[in-house]
């Protein structure tokens, strides 16, 4: 006996909302250029694979029952993402990915990103974008592993050591300053400063986690047998001091809008203020140039507006 899958099929969809649409099997079998028996004939075996009645004969319309409109309606949108998929297909033959995955550093902006974001979507791409949060080195090990195609703040580059051979390129993408703040409430607040690392190691440290899963993790501006509070991106890391939980750098263009609305405190410290070299990386094709998803995003990167967008345009500024 045929199953749902067996006549459930793109023809025989369409079969059923033109009897729908005509009323009756003659004036639907007329349209498809069927006799009527062979008509009936083909809407029964769907019938019985499905174990349902999708049309009342018992007058002289094909009156639809419940069960036929909901196949109907699901029956139009199968018919429209078959449409889609072959579409897409076709779009992806030139030259377009089907998926583009970007490992984003938790320093990054996220609003001129989705902006961005934005703009690529106006172009109407068949090609689906994945966005990864990742901090530090998890953001270069998400493109060396193979997790996704380009990385947006990498504090590495290609031409680090541990990435000359595999096939990773990368272009700078500029320089973050940090600045190390506090919560008005915070006992830091308040202490002479430069605060030395003495006076530092007596108070909690809030820290972004590295999301580097294989290889080996990095810490940034700690100061020996300080406590130490981990939260997963530099947003949330923002949140804590915010809270008073701690301590810590963040980037100048994240902490000023809090700095300046009173929110957060700036204070100077002995140690100099890090002033990080971030990078947009990719993975290069083996086939050559790369996709034209790929090649879009890319060439935005090329763009002085962009970049400093990307690392400065934090909410509120």
């Amino acid at each position: 006996m045929p199953t749902a899958r067996d006549v459930l099929t793109p023809d025989a969809l369409s079969m059923l909302q033109t009897v729908a649409a005509s009323g009756s099997f003659a004036a639907a079998a007329r349209s498809l250029n069927l006799v009527p028996s062979a008509l009936s004939y083909r809407v029964r075996l769907i019938e019985d694979a499905l174990d349902v009645l999708l049309f009342d004969r018992s007058g002289r319309q094909a009156r639809i029952t419940e069960a036929g409109v909901e196949l109907l309606r699901e029956s139009t949108r199968l018919l429209g993402e078959i449409d889609a998929v072959a579409n897409r297909v076709k779009r992806i033959a030139t030259g377009w990915e089907p998926m583009l995955t970007i490992a984003v550093d938790s320093v990054i902006a996220r609003d001129p990103l989705l902006d961005v974001v934005n703009d690529f979507y106006a172009l109407d791409p068949p090609t689906r974008l994945k966005l990864r949060d990742e901090t530090l080195l998890g953001t270069i090990e998400a493109l060396t592993s193979g997790e996704a195609d380009i990385a947006v703040g990498s504090v590495l580059d290609a031409a680090s050591l541990a990435f000359t051979a595999t096939g990773i390129r990368s272009r700078p993408l500029g320089e973050l300053p940090f600045v190390f703040a506090v919560a008005p409430h915070h006992p830091l607040a308040t202490l002479p400063e430069p605060l030395s690392d003495d006076v530092m190691r007596a108070h909690r440290a809030v820290a972004a986690a590295d999301s580097a899963r294989a290889g080996p993790s990095m810490t940034v501006n700690l100061v020996g047998g300080q406590d130490v509070l981990t939260v997963p991106t530099m947003q949330a890391k923002l949140a804590a001091q915010l809270h008073g939980l701690g301590g810590g750098f963040l980037p100048e263009p994240m902490a000023r809008p809090y700095i300046e609305a009173g929110h957060l405190v700036e204070r100077r410290t002995e140690r100099a203020p890090p002033m990080v070299a971030l990078h947009c990386a990719w993975r290069v094709r083996s086939a050559g140039s790369p996709g034209r998803a790929m090649a879009w995003w890319l060439e935005r990167f090329e763009h002085e507006a962009t970049r400093r967008a990307l690392l400065e345009r934090h909410r509120g500024r």
